[in-house]
């Protein structure tokens, strides 16, 4: 759902173009300048008043619990996976219809959010999206019949969708410390990652496994409260004007509605595949991992645990590496973390040991960790600003579908030829997503 951006320093000069009507263009520019770039929003002046940047700070954390639950939901599964088999008693194919439902809800809330955020707003949108997950964990909880507990994961997707791309939107929207805000955010994401299986695995083995989604549920409620306490439902104007930030530009006369200009905008689509790609790769490894080391290479109902090792190192990739990027630059950062994983899920996949296996998955989360965080931000540098609040609502739940979609094709073909499949799966993946990177555009907007 599966899910901390990295800083990047602003090059002394970068080559810009003027007055390309169709961004199709920003990778393939037929006019340039070379002009001296603006400084970067981490490093402009602050003249906010000290209660402005109190609101500020309260609103940003407020915006980091929804994508802790997202974090949270997504680490979830793989740790559960194997009890919601047993109990259901069903086989790999059926089991992964987890992911697609998950899969749809993701792609049914991308695109309700074009159409509902320019109706209602950022305030309650978010606050519906809230309330959408509040709902699908009041259904999970009861473990009913496998169609119902499986739909529960349709409305989760919708309503995280809808959350993450309001938050994604009003921290590309900043202009005070919007780069750090952006990695912090997804770290958040990945902080819930990693306090998941902890939780999960213990009630994995207790006979009411399902109680797990009680304690969802009561996270949910505390973020409905906070977005409801924070955001009041006000539109997002008026909540960056709260904290003392500019308001966003309107999009240019004759443009179209917000769903036209975010399906026309090429960075919006390259990006997006990138992300559906990466996201794939992760929970397709924090999914399946669990039941790879059980069914593959002998473990025992503790391997629940080797997900959060597989989301710490998730999360500390994306502290520990952030001098490694801006000493090689992100977009060489990107290539080289993808070669170091395919070294490891080789690892994963061809030495015959449990401990092997569990630390190499463990460090390919490392690697995978910090290339969402440059991805959102290398969005935030291509785009609009006028259209960032529906291309990085696109782009985050557009590309959660990867999260779904992914790790349910390695279970259809699993069900097929077994688990062991699953390193060489996450190895295809991870070349494509390296490829994937090099087409993503790379010259910043210029108004």
């Amino acid at each position: 759902m599966l899910t901390s951006e990295i800083e990047c320093p602003v090059a002394p000069e970068v080559i810009s173009e003027k007055s390309f009507p169709d961004d199709r263009q920003d990778s393939k520019r037929s006019v340039a300048v070379i002009e001296t770039s603006s400084p970067d929003s981490d490093s402009t002046t602050d003249s906010r008043t000290s209660r402005q940047k109190y609101i500020s700070l309260l609103q940003f954390v407020a915006l980091c619990w929804p994508l802790t639950l997202n974090g949270w939901n997504d680490g979830t599964t793989g740790a559960l996976l194997p009890r919601i088999q047993t109990v259901y008693e069903v086989k790999y194919i059926i089991v992964s219809l987890i992911f697609v439902s998950a899969c749809v809800g993701f792609m049914t809330g991308s695109v309700l959010n074009l159409y509902v955020t320019p109706r209602l707003g950022f305030g309650k949108t978010l606050f519906l999206g809230s309330i959408l997950q509040t709902a699908a964990y009041c259904i999970q909880a009861a473990a009913p019949p496998y169609p119902a507990f499986v739909l529960g994961y349709y409305i989760c997707g919708i309503g995280i969708s809808l959350q993450d791309a309001q938050a994604n939107g009003f921290v590309g929207n900043l202009k005070y410390d919007a780069v750090s805000k952006m990695g912090l955010l997804h770290s958040a994401y990945g902080l819930g990652l990693l306090i998941a299986p902890f939780v999960s695995t213990q009630f994995a083995q207790l006979p009411r496994w399902s109680f797990h989604f009680l304690v969802s549920l009561g996270l949910s409620l505390s973020n409905v409260a906070l977005q409801l306490a924070v955001f009041r439902l006000r539109s997002l104007d008026d909540c960056l004007g709260a904290g003392g930030e500019p308001h966003v530009a309107p999009a240019p006369v004759g443009k179209g509605g917000l769903f036209r200009q975010v399906m026309k905008s090429y960075s919006t689509h390259i990006i997006a595949i990138f992300i559906i790609v990466h996201l794939g790769t992760c929970v397709t490894l924090s999914g399946w991992i669990v039941t790879y080391i059980i069914d593959v290479r002998g473990g025992g109902p503790s391997a629940g645990y080797i997900s959060a090792g597989v989301f710490g190192g998730f999360v500390l990739g994306r502290f520990a590496l952030i001098k490694v990027n801006q000493k090689i630059g992100e977009r060489y950062a990107i290539i080289l973390y993808s070669m170091c994983c395919v070294v490891l899920e080789i690892i994963v996949w061809r030495v015959p040991s449990l401990v092997g296996s569990a630390v190499a998955a463990c460090f390919v989360g490392f690697f995978l960790g910090p290339m969402y965080p440059i991805a959102a931000n290398q969005a935030v540098r291509v785009l609009p600003p006028y259209l960032l609040t529906g291309s990085l609502g696109w782009i985050a739940g557009f590309g959660q579908t990867g999260s779904a979609l992914l790790p349910f094709m390695t279970g259809v073909i699993a069900n097929k030829t077994g688990l062991g499949v699953m390193p060489p799966i996450l190895m295809g993946l991870t070349i494509l997503m390296a490829l994937l990177w090099t087409i993503v555009p790379n010259t910043p907007y210029t108004t």
